[in-house]
C-alpha cells in the first residue's frame, strides 16, 4: 500500500506544495529567485538586497499568482554579494585554511521584501533539486550556514525559522538590538555592531556637544523602531526628546508634510534619524524643497554613507550632517575581481546579467517568461563585450568598504569555524563521548558550536569574534558631510567610536576637521531652556518636558554652587549666602564694638559723664567744710558721686564683644551701682524730711536717724540688690549667645540674660526704690527753705523714672546691638539726670556764688506765699 502525504503552505503570494510518499519527495513548484551560484564540497548561502523595489502581482483569486518581480538594481548590494564570492575564492586558494575542502556558494536576492527574503532562505536550506530521497540525512545539507540577511526585519523572521534547525545565520548589516536575544534567535550572529552600540555612539556625540533638546525620526520597520526606542530611553537620562516621528515604509504626501511641519515648529536644532536611505528619501526631498537649512542632522549607519541622499542638491539642508558609519576596511585584490565579472547565461547566475543590463542600460536578446518583445525593440542590445573598467559606479567604489567588508568577515567567520571543526582531535571533541564532527557529513548544529567560539584576526588586522549574544565588538567611524574643493560633496571621517576603549574614552573626535553648516561655523545650541547658572535652581514648567524649565534665584540663606541645580541648599547656621547665591560665607557677627561710630560715641559720653562726676566729687571734697557741702550729710553726697561714677563706667561693660565675664558683670554692676545711687538719694530725701520735722518743738527724730543709721540704710538697700544678683547668677547667669534667628544675614552676638525673672527682679527693685524716693521727694518739695534739696531730688527722680519707663519698650523693640545701645543710653541719660538735677545747683553756688554758701543763706526761710 502506498501512503502519500501532501503539505501545502503559502509564502507571500505563492503556494509551495510538497507531496511525500515512502520512496520519494518531489517539489510541486519552484520560486523564481535571482542569484549567484558556485559548486563546492561545502556550500554557504547568502542573502543580499540586489534590488530595492518589489512589484507584487495582481491577485485575481482565479488562477495561480505570478512570481514577485524585482526592480531598481542596487550596485552596493551586488558589490557585497561579489565580495562574498571573492572571499570564498580567496579561502579556496589559501592552503592553510580548510585544506582539501572547496567552498561553494549560493546567493539570492531578497528584493528588500520580507516574503522574498523568506522564500530565498527556505530555498537555501531545502535545496533546489526537484526530488529528494535521502531520508537518513547522512550527507551535508544544501547550505551549512547563511551570510545575511542585511535587513533587521527580514533577519528576525528568518532567524526564528533557522533557529529551529540550528542553521547559523551571520548577518553583515542587520543591526536591530532585538536580535541579541539569544532565547529567540539562538543561531543568529552578526559582523556589524548592534544598534545598542550605535545608539550609545550617537548619545556620546550628543552629550559631547551638550545637546539636550533633540528630535527623533525613525522608519517604521524593526530597525528604526527598536533603535529609536533605545535612543529615547538613553537620551532621557540627560536630556529630552522634543518630538518623535515615524517614517512609514510607504509614505503619502500628507504624512511627509506632517513630519516636516513638526520639524519646523520644534525648537530642537538637532534631529536624529534612524532609517535606511530608501525610507528617508521622500522626507529628505521635502526638507530640501521647503528650504529647512537650520538643523543639525545626526545620521544612523543605514544612511550616513547613502549616495542616494548625499548630493549637491541636498547639501543646502543636509550639509554638515554627522553620522555613524560601519568601520571601513580594505580588501586588496577585490577591485580586480569585481572588474572580471562577465555575463553568464545560467539561470543560477542570472543576477550577473541583470547587473550588466543595469550597468550599461541595455537588454540581452533572450526569450524568457518575463520578456516583452516591444520593450526589447526600444532598448539597446547588450553584447557582453562592454567595457566595465570604464565605468564609475558604487559597484567599483572600494575606497571605503563597509557593507562589503562586513560580508567578507562573515564568510571568514564561517570558514574559520569550519577549520576549527576540522582541527578537532579524536577523543577530545566537544560532542557526545568527546567525539568530533566529520567534515564530509558536517551538520549546521555542529558548525554552530564552533561559530560561537570563533576568534581570529583577518589578514588586515581586524579581530573577529562574537560575544554570548552573537554580537561583534563595536567600532564605528564618525562621518561628516562636507563640500570638496572642486564643489562636489564628500563624506569625511572625523572620529572613531570604540566600545572596547576605557570608560570615557570611547569617542574621539577631530574637532578641527568638522564642517558645521551654520553661519557661525560652530556647533549649534539645541536646548529647550538655557542652563541655570550657580545661584539659581531649575523649576519645571507645568505640562512640559523636564528639559524645559525656568531658572529661579535661590532664596536668601540658600545657595546652588553648580550649573543646573535642582534644589538650593540651605547654608549652615553660622553661614549666609553671598549676593550671587553661589557660596555660603560666614555671617557677619554683630555686636556693639568700640570701633564703630555708635560705640565710640557712647564710650565718649560715658567717660565724659564719669569725668564730670569725678570733677564734682573733687569740688565737693575741696569745699567739704562749706555749708552747701556739709548740709544733708556730706558722706552721702560723696557716696552718691562715687555711685554715679560707677553708673557711668558700667555702661562700658555693654560695649565690645560679649564675654562670659562681661555678661555676668554688666547687669550686676549696673544693678548694684544704681541701687547704691538711688539708696543714697532716698536716704537724703528722708534726711531732708526729718530735718524739717526736727525743727519743731520737742521733736528729737534726728537722733534716731543719724549718720550711722543713714549709712546702715544705704548698706541694707544695696545688700538686697546684691542678694538678688547672687541668686540670679547662681541659678541662670547671663552668658554670651550667638543669635542666628533674629536676623538671617547676621549673627547677633549678645548676652543672654539667662533668667528673665532675675533680670526683672533687678530692674523691679531699682524701680521700687526710685518710686519710693520720688514719692517722698514729691511730698517734701514744698518744705520752707531757700535751698530745699527735695525739689531737685523730685526732678531728678522724675527724669530717672521717665527714662527707664521709656527704656522698656525701646529695649524690647530694638534689634541686635541696638538693644545694648538703648540700655546704655538709658543708663547715661538717667545718670546725667541725677548728676545735673542734684549737683548742678550746688556747684553753681559753690563755684559761681560763694557768697550764698553760708549757713544763714541756707537756713533762711522762704517768703510766705500770698
Amino acid at each position: 500500500m502506498k501512503v502519500i502525504l501532501c503539505l501545502s503552505f503559502l509564502l507571500g503570494s505563492d503556494y509551495l506544495t510538497l507531496s511525500y510518499d515512502l520512496t520519494i519527495c518531489k517539489l510541486q513548484g519552484n520560486f523564481e529567485l535571482n542569484g549567484l551560484y558556485k559548486k563546492g564540497d561545502i556550500v554557504l548561502g547568502g542573502l543580499f538586497e540586489a534590488h530595492l523595489k518589489t512589484v507584487h502581482p495582481e491577485l485575481t483569486f482565479t488562477s495561480k499568482p505570478e512570481q514577485l518581480r524585482c526592480e531598481s538594481f542596487y550596485f552596493p548590494a551586488f558589490q557585497a554579494a561579489q565580495t562574498m564570492a571573492f572571499a570564498i575564492e580567496e579561502i579556496n586558494r589559501d592552503p592553510a585554511l580548510l585544506p582539501n575542502i572547496t567552498l561553494g556558494y549560493r546567493l539570492y536576492d531578497n528584493c528588500v521584501n520580507l516574503a522574498g527574503a523568506f522564500r530565498a532562505a527556505t530555498a537555501l536550506i531545502s535545496g533546489v533539486g526537484d526530488t529528494f530521497t535521502d531520508y537518513s540525512c547522512t550527507g551535508t545539507p544544501p547550505v551549512l550556514g547563511i551570510v545575511g540577511d542585511p535587513g533587521s526585519t527580514n533577519s528576525i523572521s528568518i532567524s526564528r525559522m533557522l533557529g529551529l534547525f540550528h542553521v547559523p545565520l551571520v548577518s553583515y548589516y542587520a543591526t536591530c538590538s532585538c536580535l541579541s536575544n539569544r532565547k529567540q534567535f539562538p543561531s543568529f550572529f552578526r559582523t556589524i555592531p548592534s544598534d545598542a552600540f550605535q545608539v550609545k555612539a550617537m548619545i556620546q556625540i550628543i552629550k559631547h556637544y551638550g545637546w539636550t533638546w533633540v528630535g527623533a525620526i525613525a522608519s517604521s520597520d524593526d530597525y528604526g523602531q527598536y533603535a529609536v526606542k533605545t535612543f529615547i530611553e538613553q537620551a532621557n537620562t540627560f536630556g529630552c526628546i522634543a518630538f518623535s516621528e515615524t517614517l512609514p515604509s510607504v509614505s503619502t504626501k500628507a504624512q511627509i508634510l506632517n513630519i516636516v511641519k513638526t520639524i519646523k515648529q520644534s525648537t530642537a536644532r538637532v534631529i536624529v534619524v534612524f532609517s535606511s536611505g530608501a525610507y528617508f528619501i521622500p522626507l529628505a526631498r521635502e526638507i530640501v524643497y521647503q528650504e529647512i537649512t537650520d538643523r543639525q542632522w545626526i545620521a544612523s549607519e543605514a544612511w550616513t554613507t547613502s549616495t542616494v541622499i548625499l548630493s549637491a542638491e541636498t547639501f543646502s539642508s543636509f550639509g554638515g550632517t554627522i553620522g555613524i558609519a560601519i568601520h571601513s576596511g580594505e580588501i586588496p585584490g577585490l577591485k580586480e575581481f569585481l572588474l572580471q565579472v562577465r555575463p553568464v547565461f545560467d539561470s543560477n547566475n542570472n543576477l550577473i546579467n541583470q547587473f550588466w543590463e543595469e550597468m550599461f542600460n541595455c537588454k540581452f536578446q533572450l526569450k524568457t517568461i518575463t520578456s516583452n518583445s516591444s520593450e526589447l525593440k526600444k532598448s539597446r542590445i547588450c553584447t557582453g563585450s562592454e567595457d566595465i573598467k570604464s565605468t564609475q559606479t558604487a559597484y567599483t567604489a572600494i575606497s571605503n568598504l563597509r557593507e562589503s567588508y562586513n560580508a567578507y568577515k562573515a564568510v571568514y567567520a564561517l570558514a574559520h569555524s569550519l577549520h576549527n571543526l576540522m582541527s578537532c582531535k579524536s577523543g577530545k571533541g566537544p560532542f557526545e563521548y568527546n567525539s568530533c564532527a566529520n567534515i564530509t557529513s558536517v551538520q549546521p548544529w555542529q558548525l554552530l558550536h564552533y561559530l560561537k567560539r570563533v576568534n581570529f584576526t583577518t589578514h588586515y588586522g581586524d579581530r573577529v569574534s562574537f560575544d554570548e549574544n552573537g554580537d561583534t565588538p563595536a567600532i564605528y567611524d564618525v562621518m561628516n558631510w562636507q563640500r570638496a574643493d572642486d564643489g562636489s560633496v564628500k563624506i569625511k571621517t572625523i572620529g572613531l567610536f570604540d566600545e572596547s576603549a576605557p570608560a570615557g574614552q570611547e569617542l574621539t573626535l577631530q574637532e578641527d576637521k568638522i564642517f558645521w553648516h551654520f553661519d557661525s561655523s560652530t556647533p549649534p545650541r539645541s536646548v529647550c531652556s538655557e542652563s541655570c547658572l550657580p545661584g539659581t535652581r531649575k523649576a519645571a514648567r507645568k505640562g512640559e518636558p523636564l528639559c524645559c524649565f525656568d531658572c529661579i534665584p535661590c532664596a536668601e540663606g540658600e545657595i546652588s554652587n553648580h550649573t543646573d541645580s535642582i534644589v538650593c541648599v540651605e547654608c549652615p547656621p553660622d553661614f549666609w549666602s553671598n549676593p550671587r547665591r553661589d557660596q555660603c560665607v560666614l555671617k557677619d557677627i554683630e555686636f556693639l564694638s568700640y570701633e564703630e561710630p555708635l560705640g565710640i560715641s557712647l564710650t565718649t559720653v560715658s567717660l565724659f559723664g564719669s569725668c564730670v562726676s569725678a570733677g564734682v566729687l573733687v569740688v565737693f571734697i575741696y569745699y567739704r567744710n562749706t555749708p552747701v557741702v556739709k548740709a544733708n550729710n556730706s558722706e552721702l553726697s560723696f557716696l552718691l558721686l562715687l555711685s554715679l561714677i560707677l553708673c557711668f563706667l558700667c555702661s562700658l561693660l555693654f560695649i565690645g564683644q560679649p564675654l562670659h565675664l562681661t555678661c555676668m558683670l554688666r547687669h550686676v554692676v549696673f544693678g548694684i551701682s544704681f541701687v547704691l545711687c538711688i539708696s543714697c538719694i532716698l536716704v537724703k530725701t528722708i534726711v531732708v524730711m526729718m530735718a524739717f520735722k526736727a525743727t519743731l518743738p520737742d521733736n528729737n527724730v534726728m537722733k534716731w536717724f543719724g549718720a550711722a543709721q543713714q549709712r546702715g540704710t544705704v548698706f541694707c538697700f544695696t545688700v538686697i540688690q546684691a542678694v538678688i544678683c547672687i541668686i540670679w547668677l547662681s541659678t541662670a547667669s547671663p552668658v554670651p549667645f550667638k543669635n542666628t534667628k533674629y536676623q538671617n544675614s547676621k549673627i547677633i552676638f549678645q548676652c543672654n540674660v539667662g533668667s528673665i525673672t532675675g533680670f526683672s527682679c533687678l530692674l523691679g527693685y531699682i524701680g521700687l526704690l526710685a518710686s519710693v524716693c520720688f514719692l517722698l521727694a514729691f511730698l517734701a518739695r514744698n518744705l520752707p527753705d531757700n535751698f530745699n534739696e527735695a525739689k531737685f531730688i523730685t526732678f531728678s527722680m522724675l527724669i530717672f523714672c521717665a527714662v527707664w519707663i521709656a527704656f522698656i519698650p525701646a529695649y524690647v523693640s530694638s534689634p541686635g546691638k541696638y538693644s545694648d545701645a538703648v540700655e546704655i543710653f538709658a543708663i547715661l541719660a538717667s545718670s546725667f539726670g541725677l548728676l545735673i538735677s542734684i549737683f548742678a545747683p550746688k556747684c553753681y553756688i559753690i563755684l559761681l556764688h560763694p557768697e550764698k554758701n553760708t549757713k544763714k543763706s541756707l537756713m533762711g526761710r522762704a517768703a510766705p506765699k500770698k
